[in-house]
């Protein structure tokens, strides 16, 4: 059996609040401690982050420490940070305190997703080896034979108006994900809800939640080459602007058990991410900014009851570039990877990572396409993508987030 890995970041469902309730001790906390981590980061170009450096700051000894205002202004919130924890914060790990926090932290850096900050993003792609797949005991089909992928044509926007690029830095670096906008039933018609894969946004059991998401939908909307996108203005490579998470959610199974390797969490790898214009908007929703969005079928048929699916996304690692738009169609079948996990649709498809995230879709009974799944993993090699099937849980996630900005 061939090596997978998943093409590749995520919420927890159970951190959903209204925007206005009392900062926790924990979401207070992770904030000055946040404030810290920026300003201790000297990572190449984490410079826009500096003005956050006047806020806490590193002791001699490695150690924490935070300045007097800030625990006054916590306490106002009433947070102890001398208690909290028994003063656990001292010895503070930054991936595990932000993995706990309730709220999710990524503020907006005008700018920061320039160009050449975009073009160079990387895959985040995972391997993981034929062991990892000891623990299938359910339904497995066949491993189904490669479909090579087809270039969508462009202008991206007339062909796959809903597809576009997600945006992370991660402890490796910055990466690059796909995404897929998606109807939100509580705005009709004017939805801000992005879905791509848990992977795409946290990572993991044994990581936190990765820092400066945002969407660029219709990414290289004309499909210029590598070479063309080198002197390529930001409005050529995001026509239809930067969009920023400012809230993302994914299930409680990919926080527990997703890693950098391994199959395990990917019958849950799914994620979505509520964004908002990096500069002004007029006001106008991202689905009325790209003019579409896909509905979520939660209820998708039985795998072998699919006649066809269609897999979207930027593949980034060789042969591709990651620079343009590339879809897969075949009829899925059966990958399981753990008896107690839901069974996933299986593809074969010959993009690699960077399509991770990209939406799944199929034409229900109704005729109309729906989004039923996205890129979770594939081998090393590729020739085949998995993809989660969207249920119960993937419906909590993606109703946590609506309701959370319902009325907003």
């Amino acid at each position: 059996m061939r090596p997978i890995r998943p093409l590749f970041a995520v919420r927890s469902e159970r951190g959903a609040r209204r925007r206005n309730s009392p900062v926790p001790a924990a979401a207070g906390l992770a904030v000055a401690l946040a404030l810290t981590a920026t300003a201790c980061d000297s990572g190449g170009d984490r410079g826009a982050h500096a003005g956050a450096s006047a806020s806490a700051s590193s002791a001699g000894d490695g150690k924490i420490k935070i300045p007097d205002d800030i625990k006054q202004k916590l306490k106002q919130h009433g947070i102890d940070i001398d208690k909290w924890k028994n003063g656990a914060w001292k010895n503070w790990n930054k991936d595990d305190w932000l993995r706990e926090a309730d709220d999710f932290i990524n503020p907006i850096i005008k700018g920061l997703w320039n160009p050449d900050r975009m073009r160079r993003a990387d895959d985040p792609a995972k391997k993981v080896g034929s062991d990892d797949l000891s623990g299938d005991q359910g339904v497995t089909d066949p491993t189904p034979a490669p479909v090579k992928a087809q270039a969508v044509p462009a202008a991206y926007h007339d062909n796959a108006p809903t597809a576009g690029k997600v945006f992370f830095d991660s402890p490796k670096g910055t990466m690059v994900c796909s995404a897929t906008v998606v109807e939100d039933p509580a705005h009709p018609g004017k939805s801000n809800l992005v879905w791509t894969a848990g992977h795409c946004v946290h990572a993991g059991r044994n990581g936190g939640w990765y820092r400066n998401i945002a969407f660029v939908p219709a990414y290289n909307d004309s499909g210029l080459s590598a070479a063309e996108l080198r002197n390529a203005t930001r409005q050529q490579i995001a026509p239809y602007g930067v969009w920023w998470g400012d809230w993302a959610q994914t299930s409680e199974q990919w926080i527990e058990q997703g890693g950098e390797t391994g199959g395990q969490g990917a019958s849950y790898d799914f994620a979505v991410i509520h964004v908002t214009p990096e500069q002004g908007n007029g006001g106008k929703s991202l689905e009325e900014t790209v003019g579409s969005a896909l509905p979520v079928n939660f209820d998708a048929p039985a795998v072998p009851k699919v006649d066809s699916i269609t897999a979207t996304g930027y593949p980034a690692a060789p042969p591709y570039d990651g620079q343009k738009l590339y879809r897969c169609q075949d009829k899925p079948g059966r990958l399981s990877l753990r008896r107690t996990d839901p069974t996933m649709y299986r593809i074969g498809c010959t993009m690699t990572g960077g399509a991770s995230g990209g939406g799944w879709v199929e034409t229900g009974a109704d005729g109309k396409p729906a989004l039923v799944s996205n890129t979770s993993i594939g081998p090393v090699t590729s020739g085949w993508l998995a993809g989660p099937r969207l249920g119960t849980v993937a419906k909590g996630v993606f109703e946590g987030v609506s309701r959370k900005f319902a009325d907003q």
